[in-house]
């Protein structure tokens, strides 16, 4: 059956709305959805970002020349190798892997005669429509036939050679992956399938058992795909110019030659401007009487060489200028001008900068790119798609900014103002001033995973976070442009509560946890007070965390004021009884942990981890409790830490204590060095000399909560003394240890002895294949 398509093109207005890879490299399986407009691609290091991109033009290029054994997921080559090794007598019933795109088109009512061929029945109803591209075997049996084949012909042929002791020979192929490293491109093809929205649920995930049709109607899948859709490219790999670069810099480009070509392709060349072509003409006149005069004696001397001899055409240089050649020929060179006067001095464009070099070319490539698919009259797609890969590279964080929030006023010409058609951008990054830019609705996250030994990826949809979390988003959002912090970046995040755990916690993690050192981390401080509230975020991201935080411990006030000094009043809230009922306002006075009955006004604490009021409640709590783990242990990882009692040693007694904040441990777990005189600096030196280890605690809790202790004073104190002469706080040693024997790239650090079986078990299985082998 034919399928003609019928209308008006220029009313298209088509948009991809999402697609699923399947077996390319570690998308395993992977479903993006994409924005009308914008679309942000972030995550960590070789977490799948731009094979998220390579796979849509590779796929829709219709070249298999860009595809090799290579793209196939690592799963795919054992599948590979058991088919191989089969023989025909047992052979299983067991498809050959193959690499699929599956692409779903948002399309309006009125440009249905656009994806005609794409409707799977006569009834179908919706909005999407949907094209699978598969790269799969042409003939599998045919396949696995001639592979056995040519392996036992060579098999049989190594055999009749003359043994050799310790014979380590294999004769090509010696198994299906090494047969298909050679011969993939001929035993595999492109098939094109039609999708039934209905079989597939809002995720699009097929319905159990579905089987698509077959696209077998004129002109073929391949060109009724490019007549929907035209995909470019723009690589972080730009090879712009560099002055200092020398000769060696072959792949390298200037702004002139790039300008050149978008002269060519593009821009009115004047061929029928006649006030042009008249300055041409008389330029080109006053050239050539200057070539004639400086080649006469050149040519003279070929005359007395027989040129150009009887009946031969003699020599003439002549110029032959047109603006086509002038700017192809490099004969117009683009300058920089240093000011505004008509004597300012110019610089060729190879000396400036790296920076604004990459933004004058992301620009030119841009339009370029867009002008031509523009200037395809008679076969333009409704849908340009644009990726863009790292623009943010030599730029500055200012100018990130206008790159990302303009980008799209680029595109933006006559035919978009109508809505004849579509354009759609995706921007990879690793820029955080990009990504807040604009928001969480356009961020897909890239989140890297370990399954059965498997390094994979999986994509989250940054705009489902928003709409599901409407308490939290507004406050996350402002938050995290704000910091411009480094969260979707990173291998594990560190909350804190203050400046001064974010100014000690890199010596911190030097002493106790150095490899760490070598996983990407992003620290955020956030206090006991708002920690809670990144809840939601870190378990959407499936990110491991750890909440350093602190004890808070304080006496219930009855009623606010009732001592008349209320100002150093605690107002915190504590869960009601019934969920569905409104928080309870309480009011509390800062006091020492040891005090009987005293709670915790800790929100992180009482709402997120370990969900407890009372100090004596938190003390006694399990290292499990301090846990949370994602279902199936694939995905985020949760561990608080907060103060514990320890052993302290003062004046000859030890007593069993625990500090109220950081300062107070720290001040506990080193007492000695804390009370020296040569310590005063620091700001934890007492009045006197306290009796006891309980006195030292009570003075200590007295000094750090007054109002002249000054908590940056502090931390920069003990900055400037050298870190082995003091104690990392054992809750902070505690944590660290746990993070590290999670996310740890570098040699593991046995757990310390508090760690509890459990925990230090869920740990192994997380160190058992390091990040950096994927």
């Amino acid at each position: 059956m034919k399928y003609i398509l019928l209308g008006n093109w220029d009313r298209a207005n088509v948009h991809l709305h999402s697609y699923r890879i399947r077996n390319f490299r570690r998308l395993r399986d992977v479903h993006i959805e994409l924005a009308s407009d914008i679309s942000i691609f972030v995550g960590s290091n070789n977490s799948g970002k731009t094979s998220a991109t390579q796979a849509v033009h590779a796929f829709v290029s219709g070249s298999k020349d860009k595809f090799s054994l290579y793209d196939f997921s690592s799963s795919c080559w054992k599948d590979f190798d058991e088919l191989g090794n089969q023989t025909e007598e047992n052979a299983e019933q067991r498809e050959l892997p193959s690499i699929s795109l599956d692409l779903w088109f948002e399309v309006a009512a009125s440009d249905l005669y656009l994806v005609i061929p794409l409707l799977p029945s006569t009834a179908w109803q919706g909005t999407q429509v949907g094209i699978r591209i598969e790269f799969a075997a042409r003939s599998p049996v045919e396949l696995l036939e001639k592979f056995r084949a040519i392996r036992a012909e060579a098999q049989a042929k190594a055999a009749a050679l003359k043994k050799r002791e310790h014979e380590k020979y294999v004769p090509w192929p010696k198994s299906l992956t090494d047969y298909l490293k050679n011969e993939l491109l001929s035993e595999f093809e492109f098939k094109y399938y039609v999708l039934d929205s209905a079989q597939f649920d809002d995720a699009h995930n097929p319905a159990a058992g579905y089987q698509p049709l077959p696209l077998l109607v004129e002109p073929g899948g391949a060109a009724i795909l490019r007549s929907l859709i035209k995909v470019d490219n723009l690589s972080a790999q730009r090879h712009l110019a560099d002055p200092s670069a020398g000769p060696s810099a072959g792949r390298s480009e200037d702004l002139s030659r790039r300008l050149s070509r978008f002269y060519k392709r593009n821009l009115d060349q004047r061929q029928e401007d006649h006030s042009a072509l008249r300055a041409l003409f008389d330029s080109e006149a006053g050239l050539n009487e200057h070539l004639a005069d400086v080649f006469k004696d050149t040519l003279g001397r070929l005359s007395k060489l027989g040129y150009p001899g009887l009946h031969n055409p003699r020599l003439e240089i002549k110029s032959a200028l047109n603006p086509a050649t002038i700017m192809g020929s490099q004969d117009a060179r683009v300058h920089y001008v240093m000011g505004d006067s008509a004597d300012a001095l110019r610089l060729p464009d190879t000396y400036n900068g790296l920076g604004f070099k990459n933004l004058i070319y992301m620009v030119v490539e841009i339009l370029d790119l867009h002008a031509r698919w523009i200037a395809d009259k008679e076969q333009r797609a409704p849908l340009h798609l644009i990726f863009i890969e790292e623009p943010e590279a030599h730029l500055h964080a200012q100018l990130q900014q206008v790159f990302i929030r303009n980008v799209l006023e680029l595109m933006k010409g006559e035919e978009q103002e109508t809505g004849a058609f579509q354009s759609q951008t995706v921007v990879t990054t690793h820029s955080p001033h990009i990504l807040y830019e604009r928001g969480f609705q356009p961020i897909r996250y890239f989140r890297r995973q370990n399954i059965t030994g498997e390094q994979t990826s999986e994509v989250l949809n940054l705009s489902t976070f928003y709409s599901q979390n409407p308490a939290e988003r507004d406050f996350l959002q402002r938050y995290l442009k704000l910091t411009h912090c480094d969260l979707f970046f990173a291998d594990a995040a560190i909350l804190v509560e203050g400046n001064v755990e974010r100014l000690l916690l890199p010596v911190m993690i030097e002493k106790e946890a150095i490899s760490l050192r070598s996983a990407c981390l992003s620290i955020l401080e956030v206090g006991g007070a708002f920690g809670h509230r990144f809840k939601s975020l870190i378990e959407f991201l499936g990110l491991v965390t750890l909440v350093i935080t602190d004890l808070d411990s304080v006496q219930l006030v009855v009623a606010a004021g009732d001592d008349g000094d209320d100002d150093d009043d605690t107002e915190f809230e504590v869960p009601a009884a019934d969920a569905n009922q409104l928080p309870i306002q309480k009011s509390g006075k800062a006091c020492l942990p040891s005090e009987p009955g005293a709670l915790t006004s800790n929100q992180s604490l009482i709402q997120w981890l370990p969900k407890k009021q009372t100090v004596a409640e938190l003390l006694a709590a399990t290292n499990e409790e301090k846990l949370q783990e994602a279902p199936g242990g694939n995905g985020f990882k949760v561990r608080v830490t907060y103060q514990v009692p320890t052993e302290v040693t003062w004046n000859a007694t030890t007593e069993s204590l625990c500090g109220r904040t950081l300062e107070e441990a720290f001040g506990l777990e080193n007492a000695g060095w804390g009370q020296a005189a040569a310590q005063r600096h620091v700001g934890l030196k007492l009045r006197g000399n306290p009796a006891t280890p309980t006195d030292l605690a009570s003075g200590l809790h007295k000094r750090v909560g007054g109002k002249s202790f000054d908590k940056t004073k502090f931390a920069l104190g003990v900055l400037t003394e050298a870190p082995a002469n003091w104690h990392v706080p054992l809750y902070i040693k505690e944590g660290l240890r746990w993070l590290d024997s999670v996310v740890s790239l570098e040699l593991p650090v046995p757990l310390p002895e508090t760690t509890e079986p459990a925990a230090a078990a869920a740990a192994g299985d997380a160190m058992a294949v390091p990040e950096a082998a994927a």
